[in-house]
């Protein structure tokens, strides 16, 4: 991927700074619907994820392509499993912010890029450089501190990385555009979406949470989860745009925007703890982060150089 031309690069350093922005800061949404069930919200946001982009597709001409992509059968299989890992990270996501622990769940987004060279290796055989290599060994170590100093794992944080690191692997496999891939993760979803969100409007279903819902109706709850499908697509969309405009090593750079705004709003706005340990761990993720990403500039610079030699 290369940035062709200055205002090209600026326009996309903005698409993907405005989209980590609103990933970012979206646990001040979940928290303004925290008394909603989390698998409700789930629901909600998996249909209305769908309406969003299914609209956006409408006006792009491209409502073909999802059709033909739902007559592959080989590929929707692989659709269907990234629906689900999307699916279950959303899901740790919003039960995070309802508990309170948005600085393990922006742990999870930290380690993620770290997480996914080591899916890489373990699955695909791909060999990490040193520097990766380096890196994969402090998050390591990162987590196995947090884990003895808390006595117990931090399990959201992990369960996101790889949720997260597996949905990347299928999606770089499919090359799917993205609007149209998650548009048939999220129609895959939808039965069953709405099968929970009749079961809690008809028969009082409340899941996990032990907590009845059932908003339903012109209020402001309905309202506000109608608001989960423009905050889930409209970042995809920005993302995408971006892509085209600037090179990975680029992209990777600014998505780490998402994970410190996260951070920012657990330790000054939510009041969420930050032990010794959180103090002695976080350190550790970012020096793997920037030994990551100084890597992942300069083996970028290094290909570019190659191509440019005749």
């Amino acid at each position: 991927m290369t940035e062709n031309g200055d205002k090209s690069a600026v326009w996309g350093v903005l698409a993907m700074a405005t989209s980590c922005t609103v990933w970012g800061l979206s646990a001040l949404y979940y928290r303004l619907i925290a008394h909603v069930p989390p698998l409700e919200v789930l629901s909600h946001r998996t249909l209305w994820s769908f309406v969003f982009l299914f609209i956006l597709l409408l006006v792009r001409g491209r409502t073909g392509d999802l059709w033909r992509l739902l007559g592959q059968v080989r590929t929707l299989a692989l659709v269907a499993l990234a629906g689900l890992l999307v699916s279950a990270n959303w899901f740790l996501f919003i039960y995070s912010v309802q508990i309170d622990r948005v600085m393990e769940s922006s742990l999870g987004y930290y380690i993620f890029p770290l997480v996914a060279v080591a899916l890489g290796y373990v699955v695909l055989g791909e060999r990490p450089s040193r520097w990766q290599g380096v890196a994969i060994g402090l998050a390591a170590l990162a987590v196995i501190l947090l884990t003895v100093g808390l006595g117990v794992a931090p399990w959201i944080s992990l369960g996101l990385a790889l949720t997260f690191g597996f949905y990347s692997l299928i999606k770089a496999r499919l090359g799917i555009d993205p609007v149209v891939g998650v548009a048939a993760e999220v129609l895959l979803l939808l039965p069953l979406a709405m099968l929970w969100l009749w079961g809690v409007h008809t028969q009082g279903w409340t899941g996990l949470s032990g907590r009845a819902g059932g908003f339903f109706g012109l209020n402001r709850d309905t309202g506000l989860l109608m608001l989960s499908g423009v905050l889930t697509g409209l970042p995809l969309v920005l993302m995408g745009f971006a892509l085209r405009r600037l090179r990975l090593s680029t992209v990777g750079l600014v998505q780490y925007l998402n994970p410190s705004l996260q951070f920012a709003l657990a330790f000054a706005l939510f009041g969420e703890p930050f032990t010794r340990w959180h103090a002695l761990v976080f350190p550790l993720i970012w020096t793997g982060l920037a030994l990551y990403s100084w890597d992942a500039i300069r083996q970028d610079r290094r290909a570019r150089r190659s191509s440019k030699t005749p």
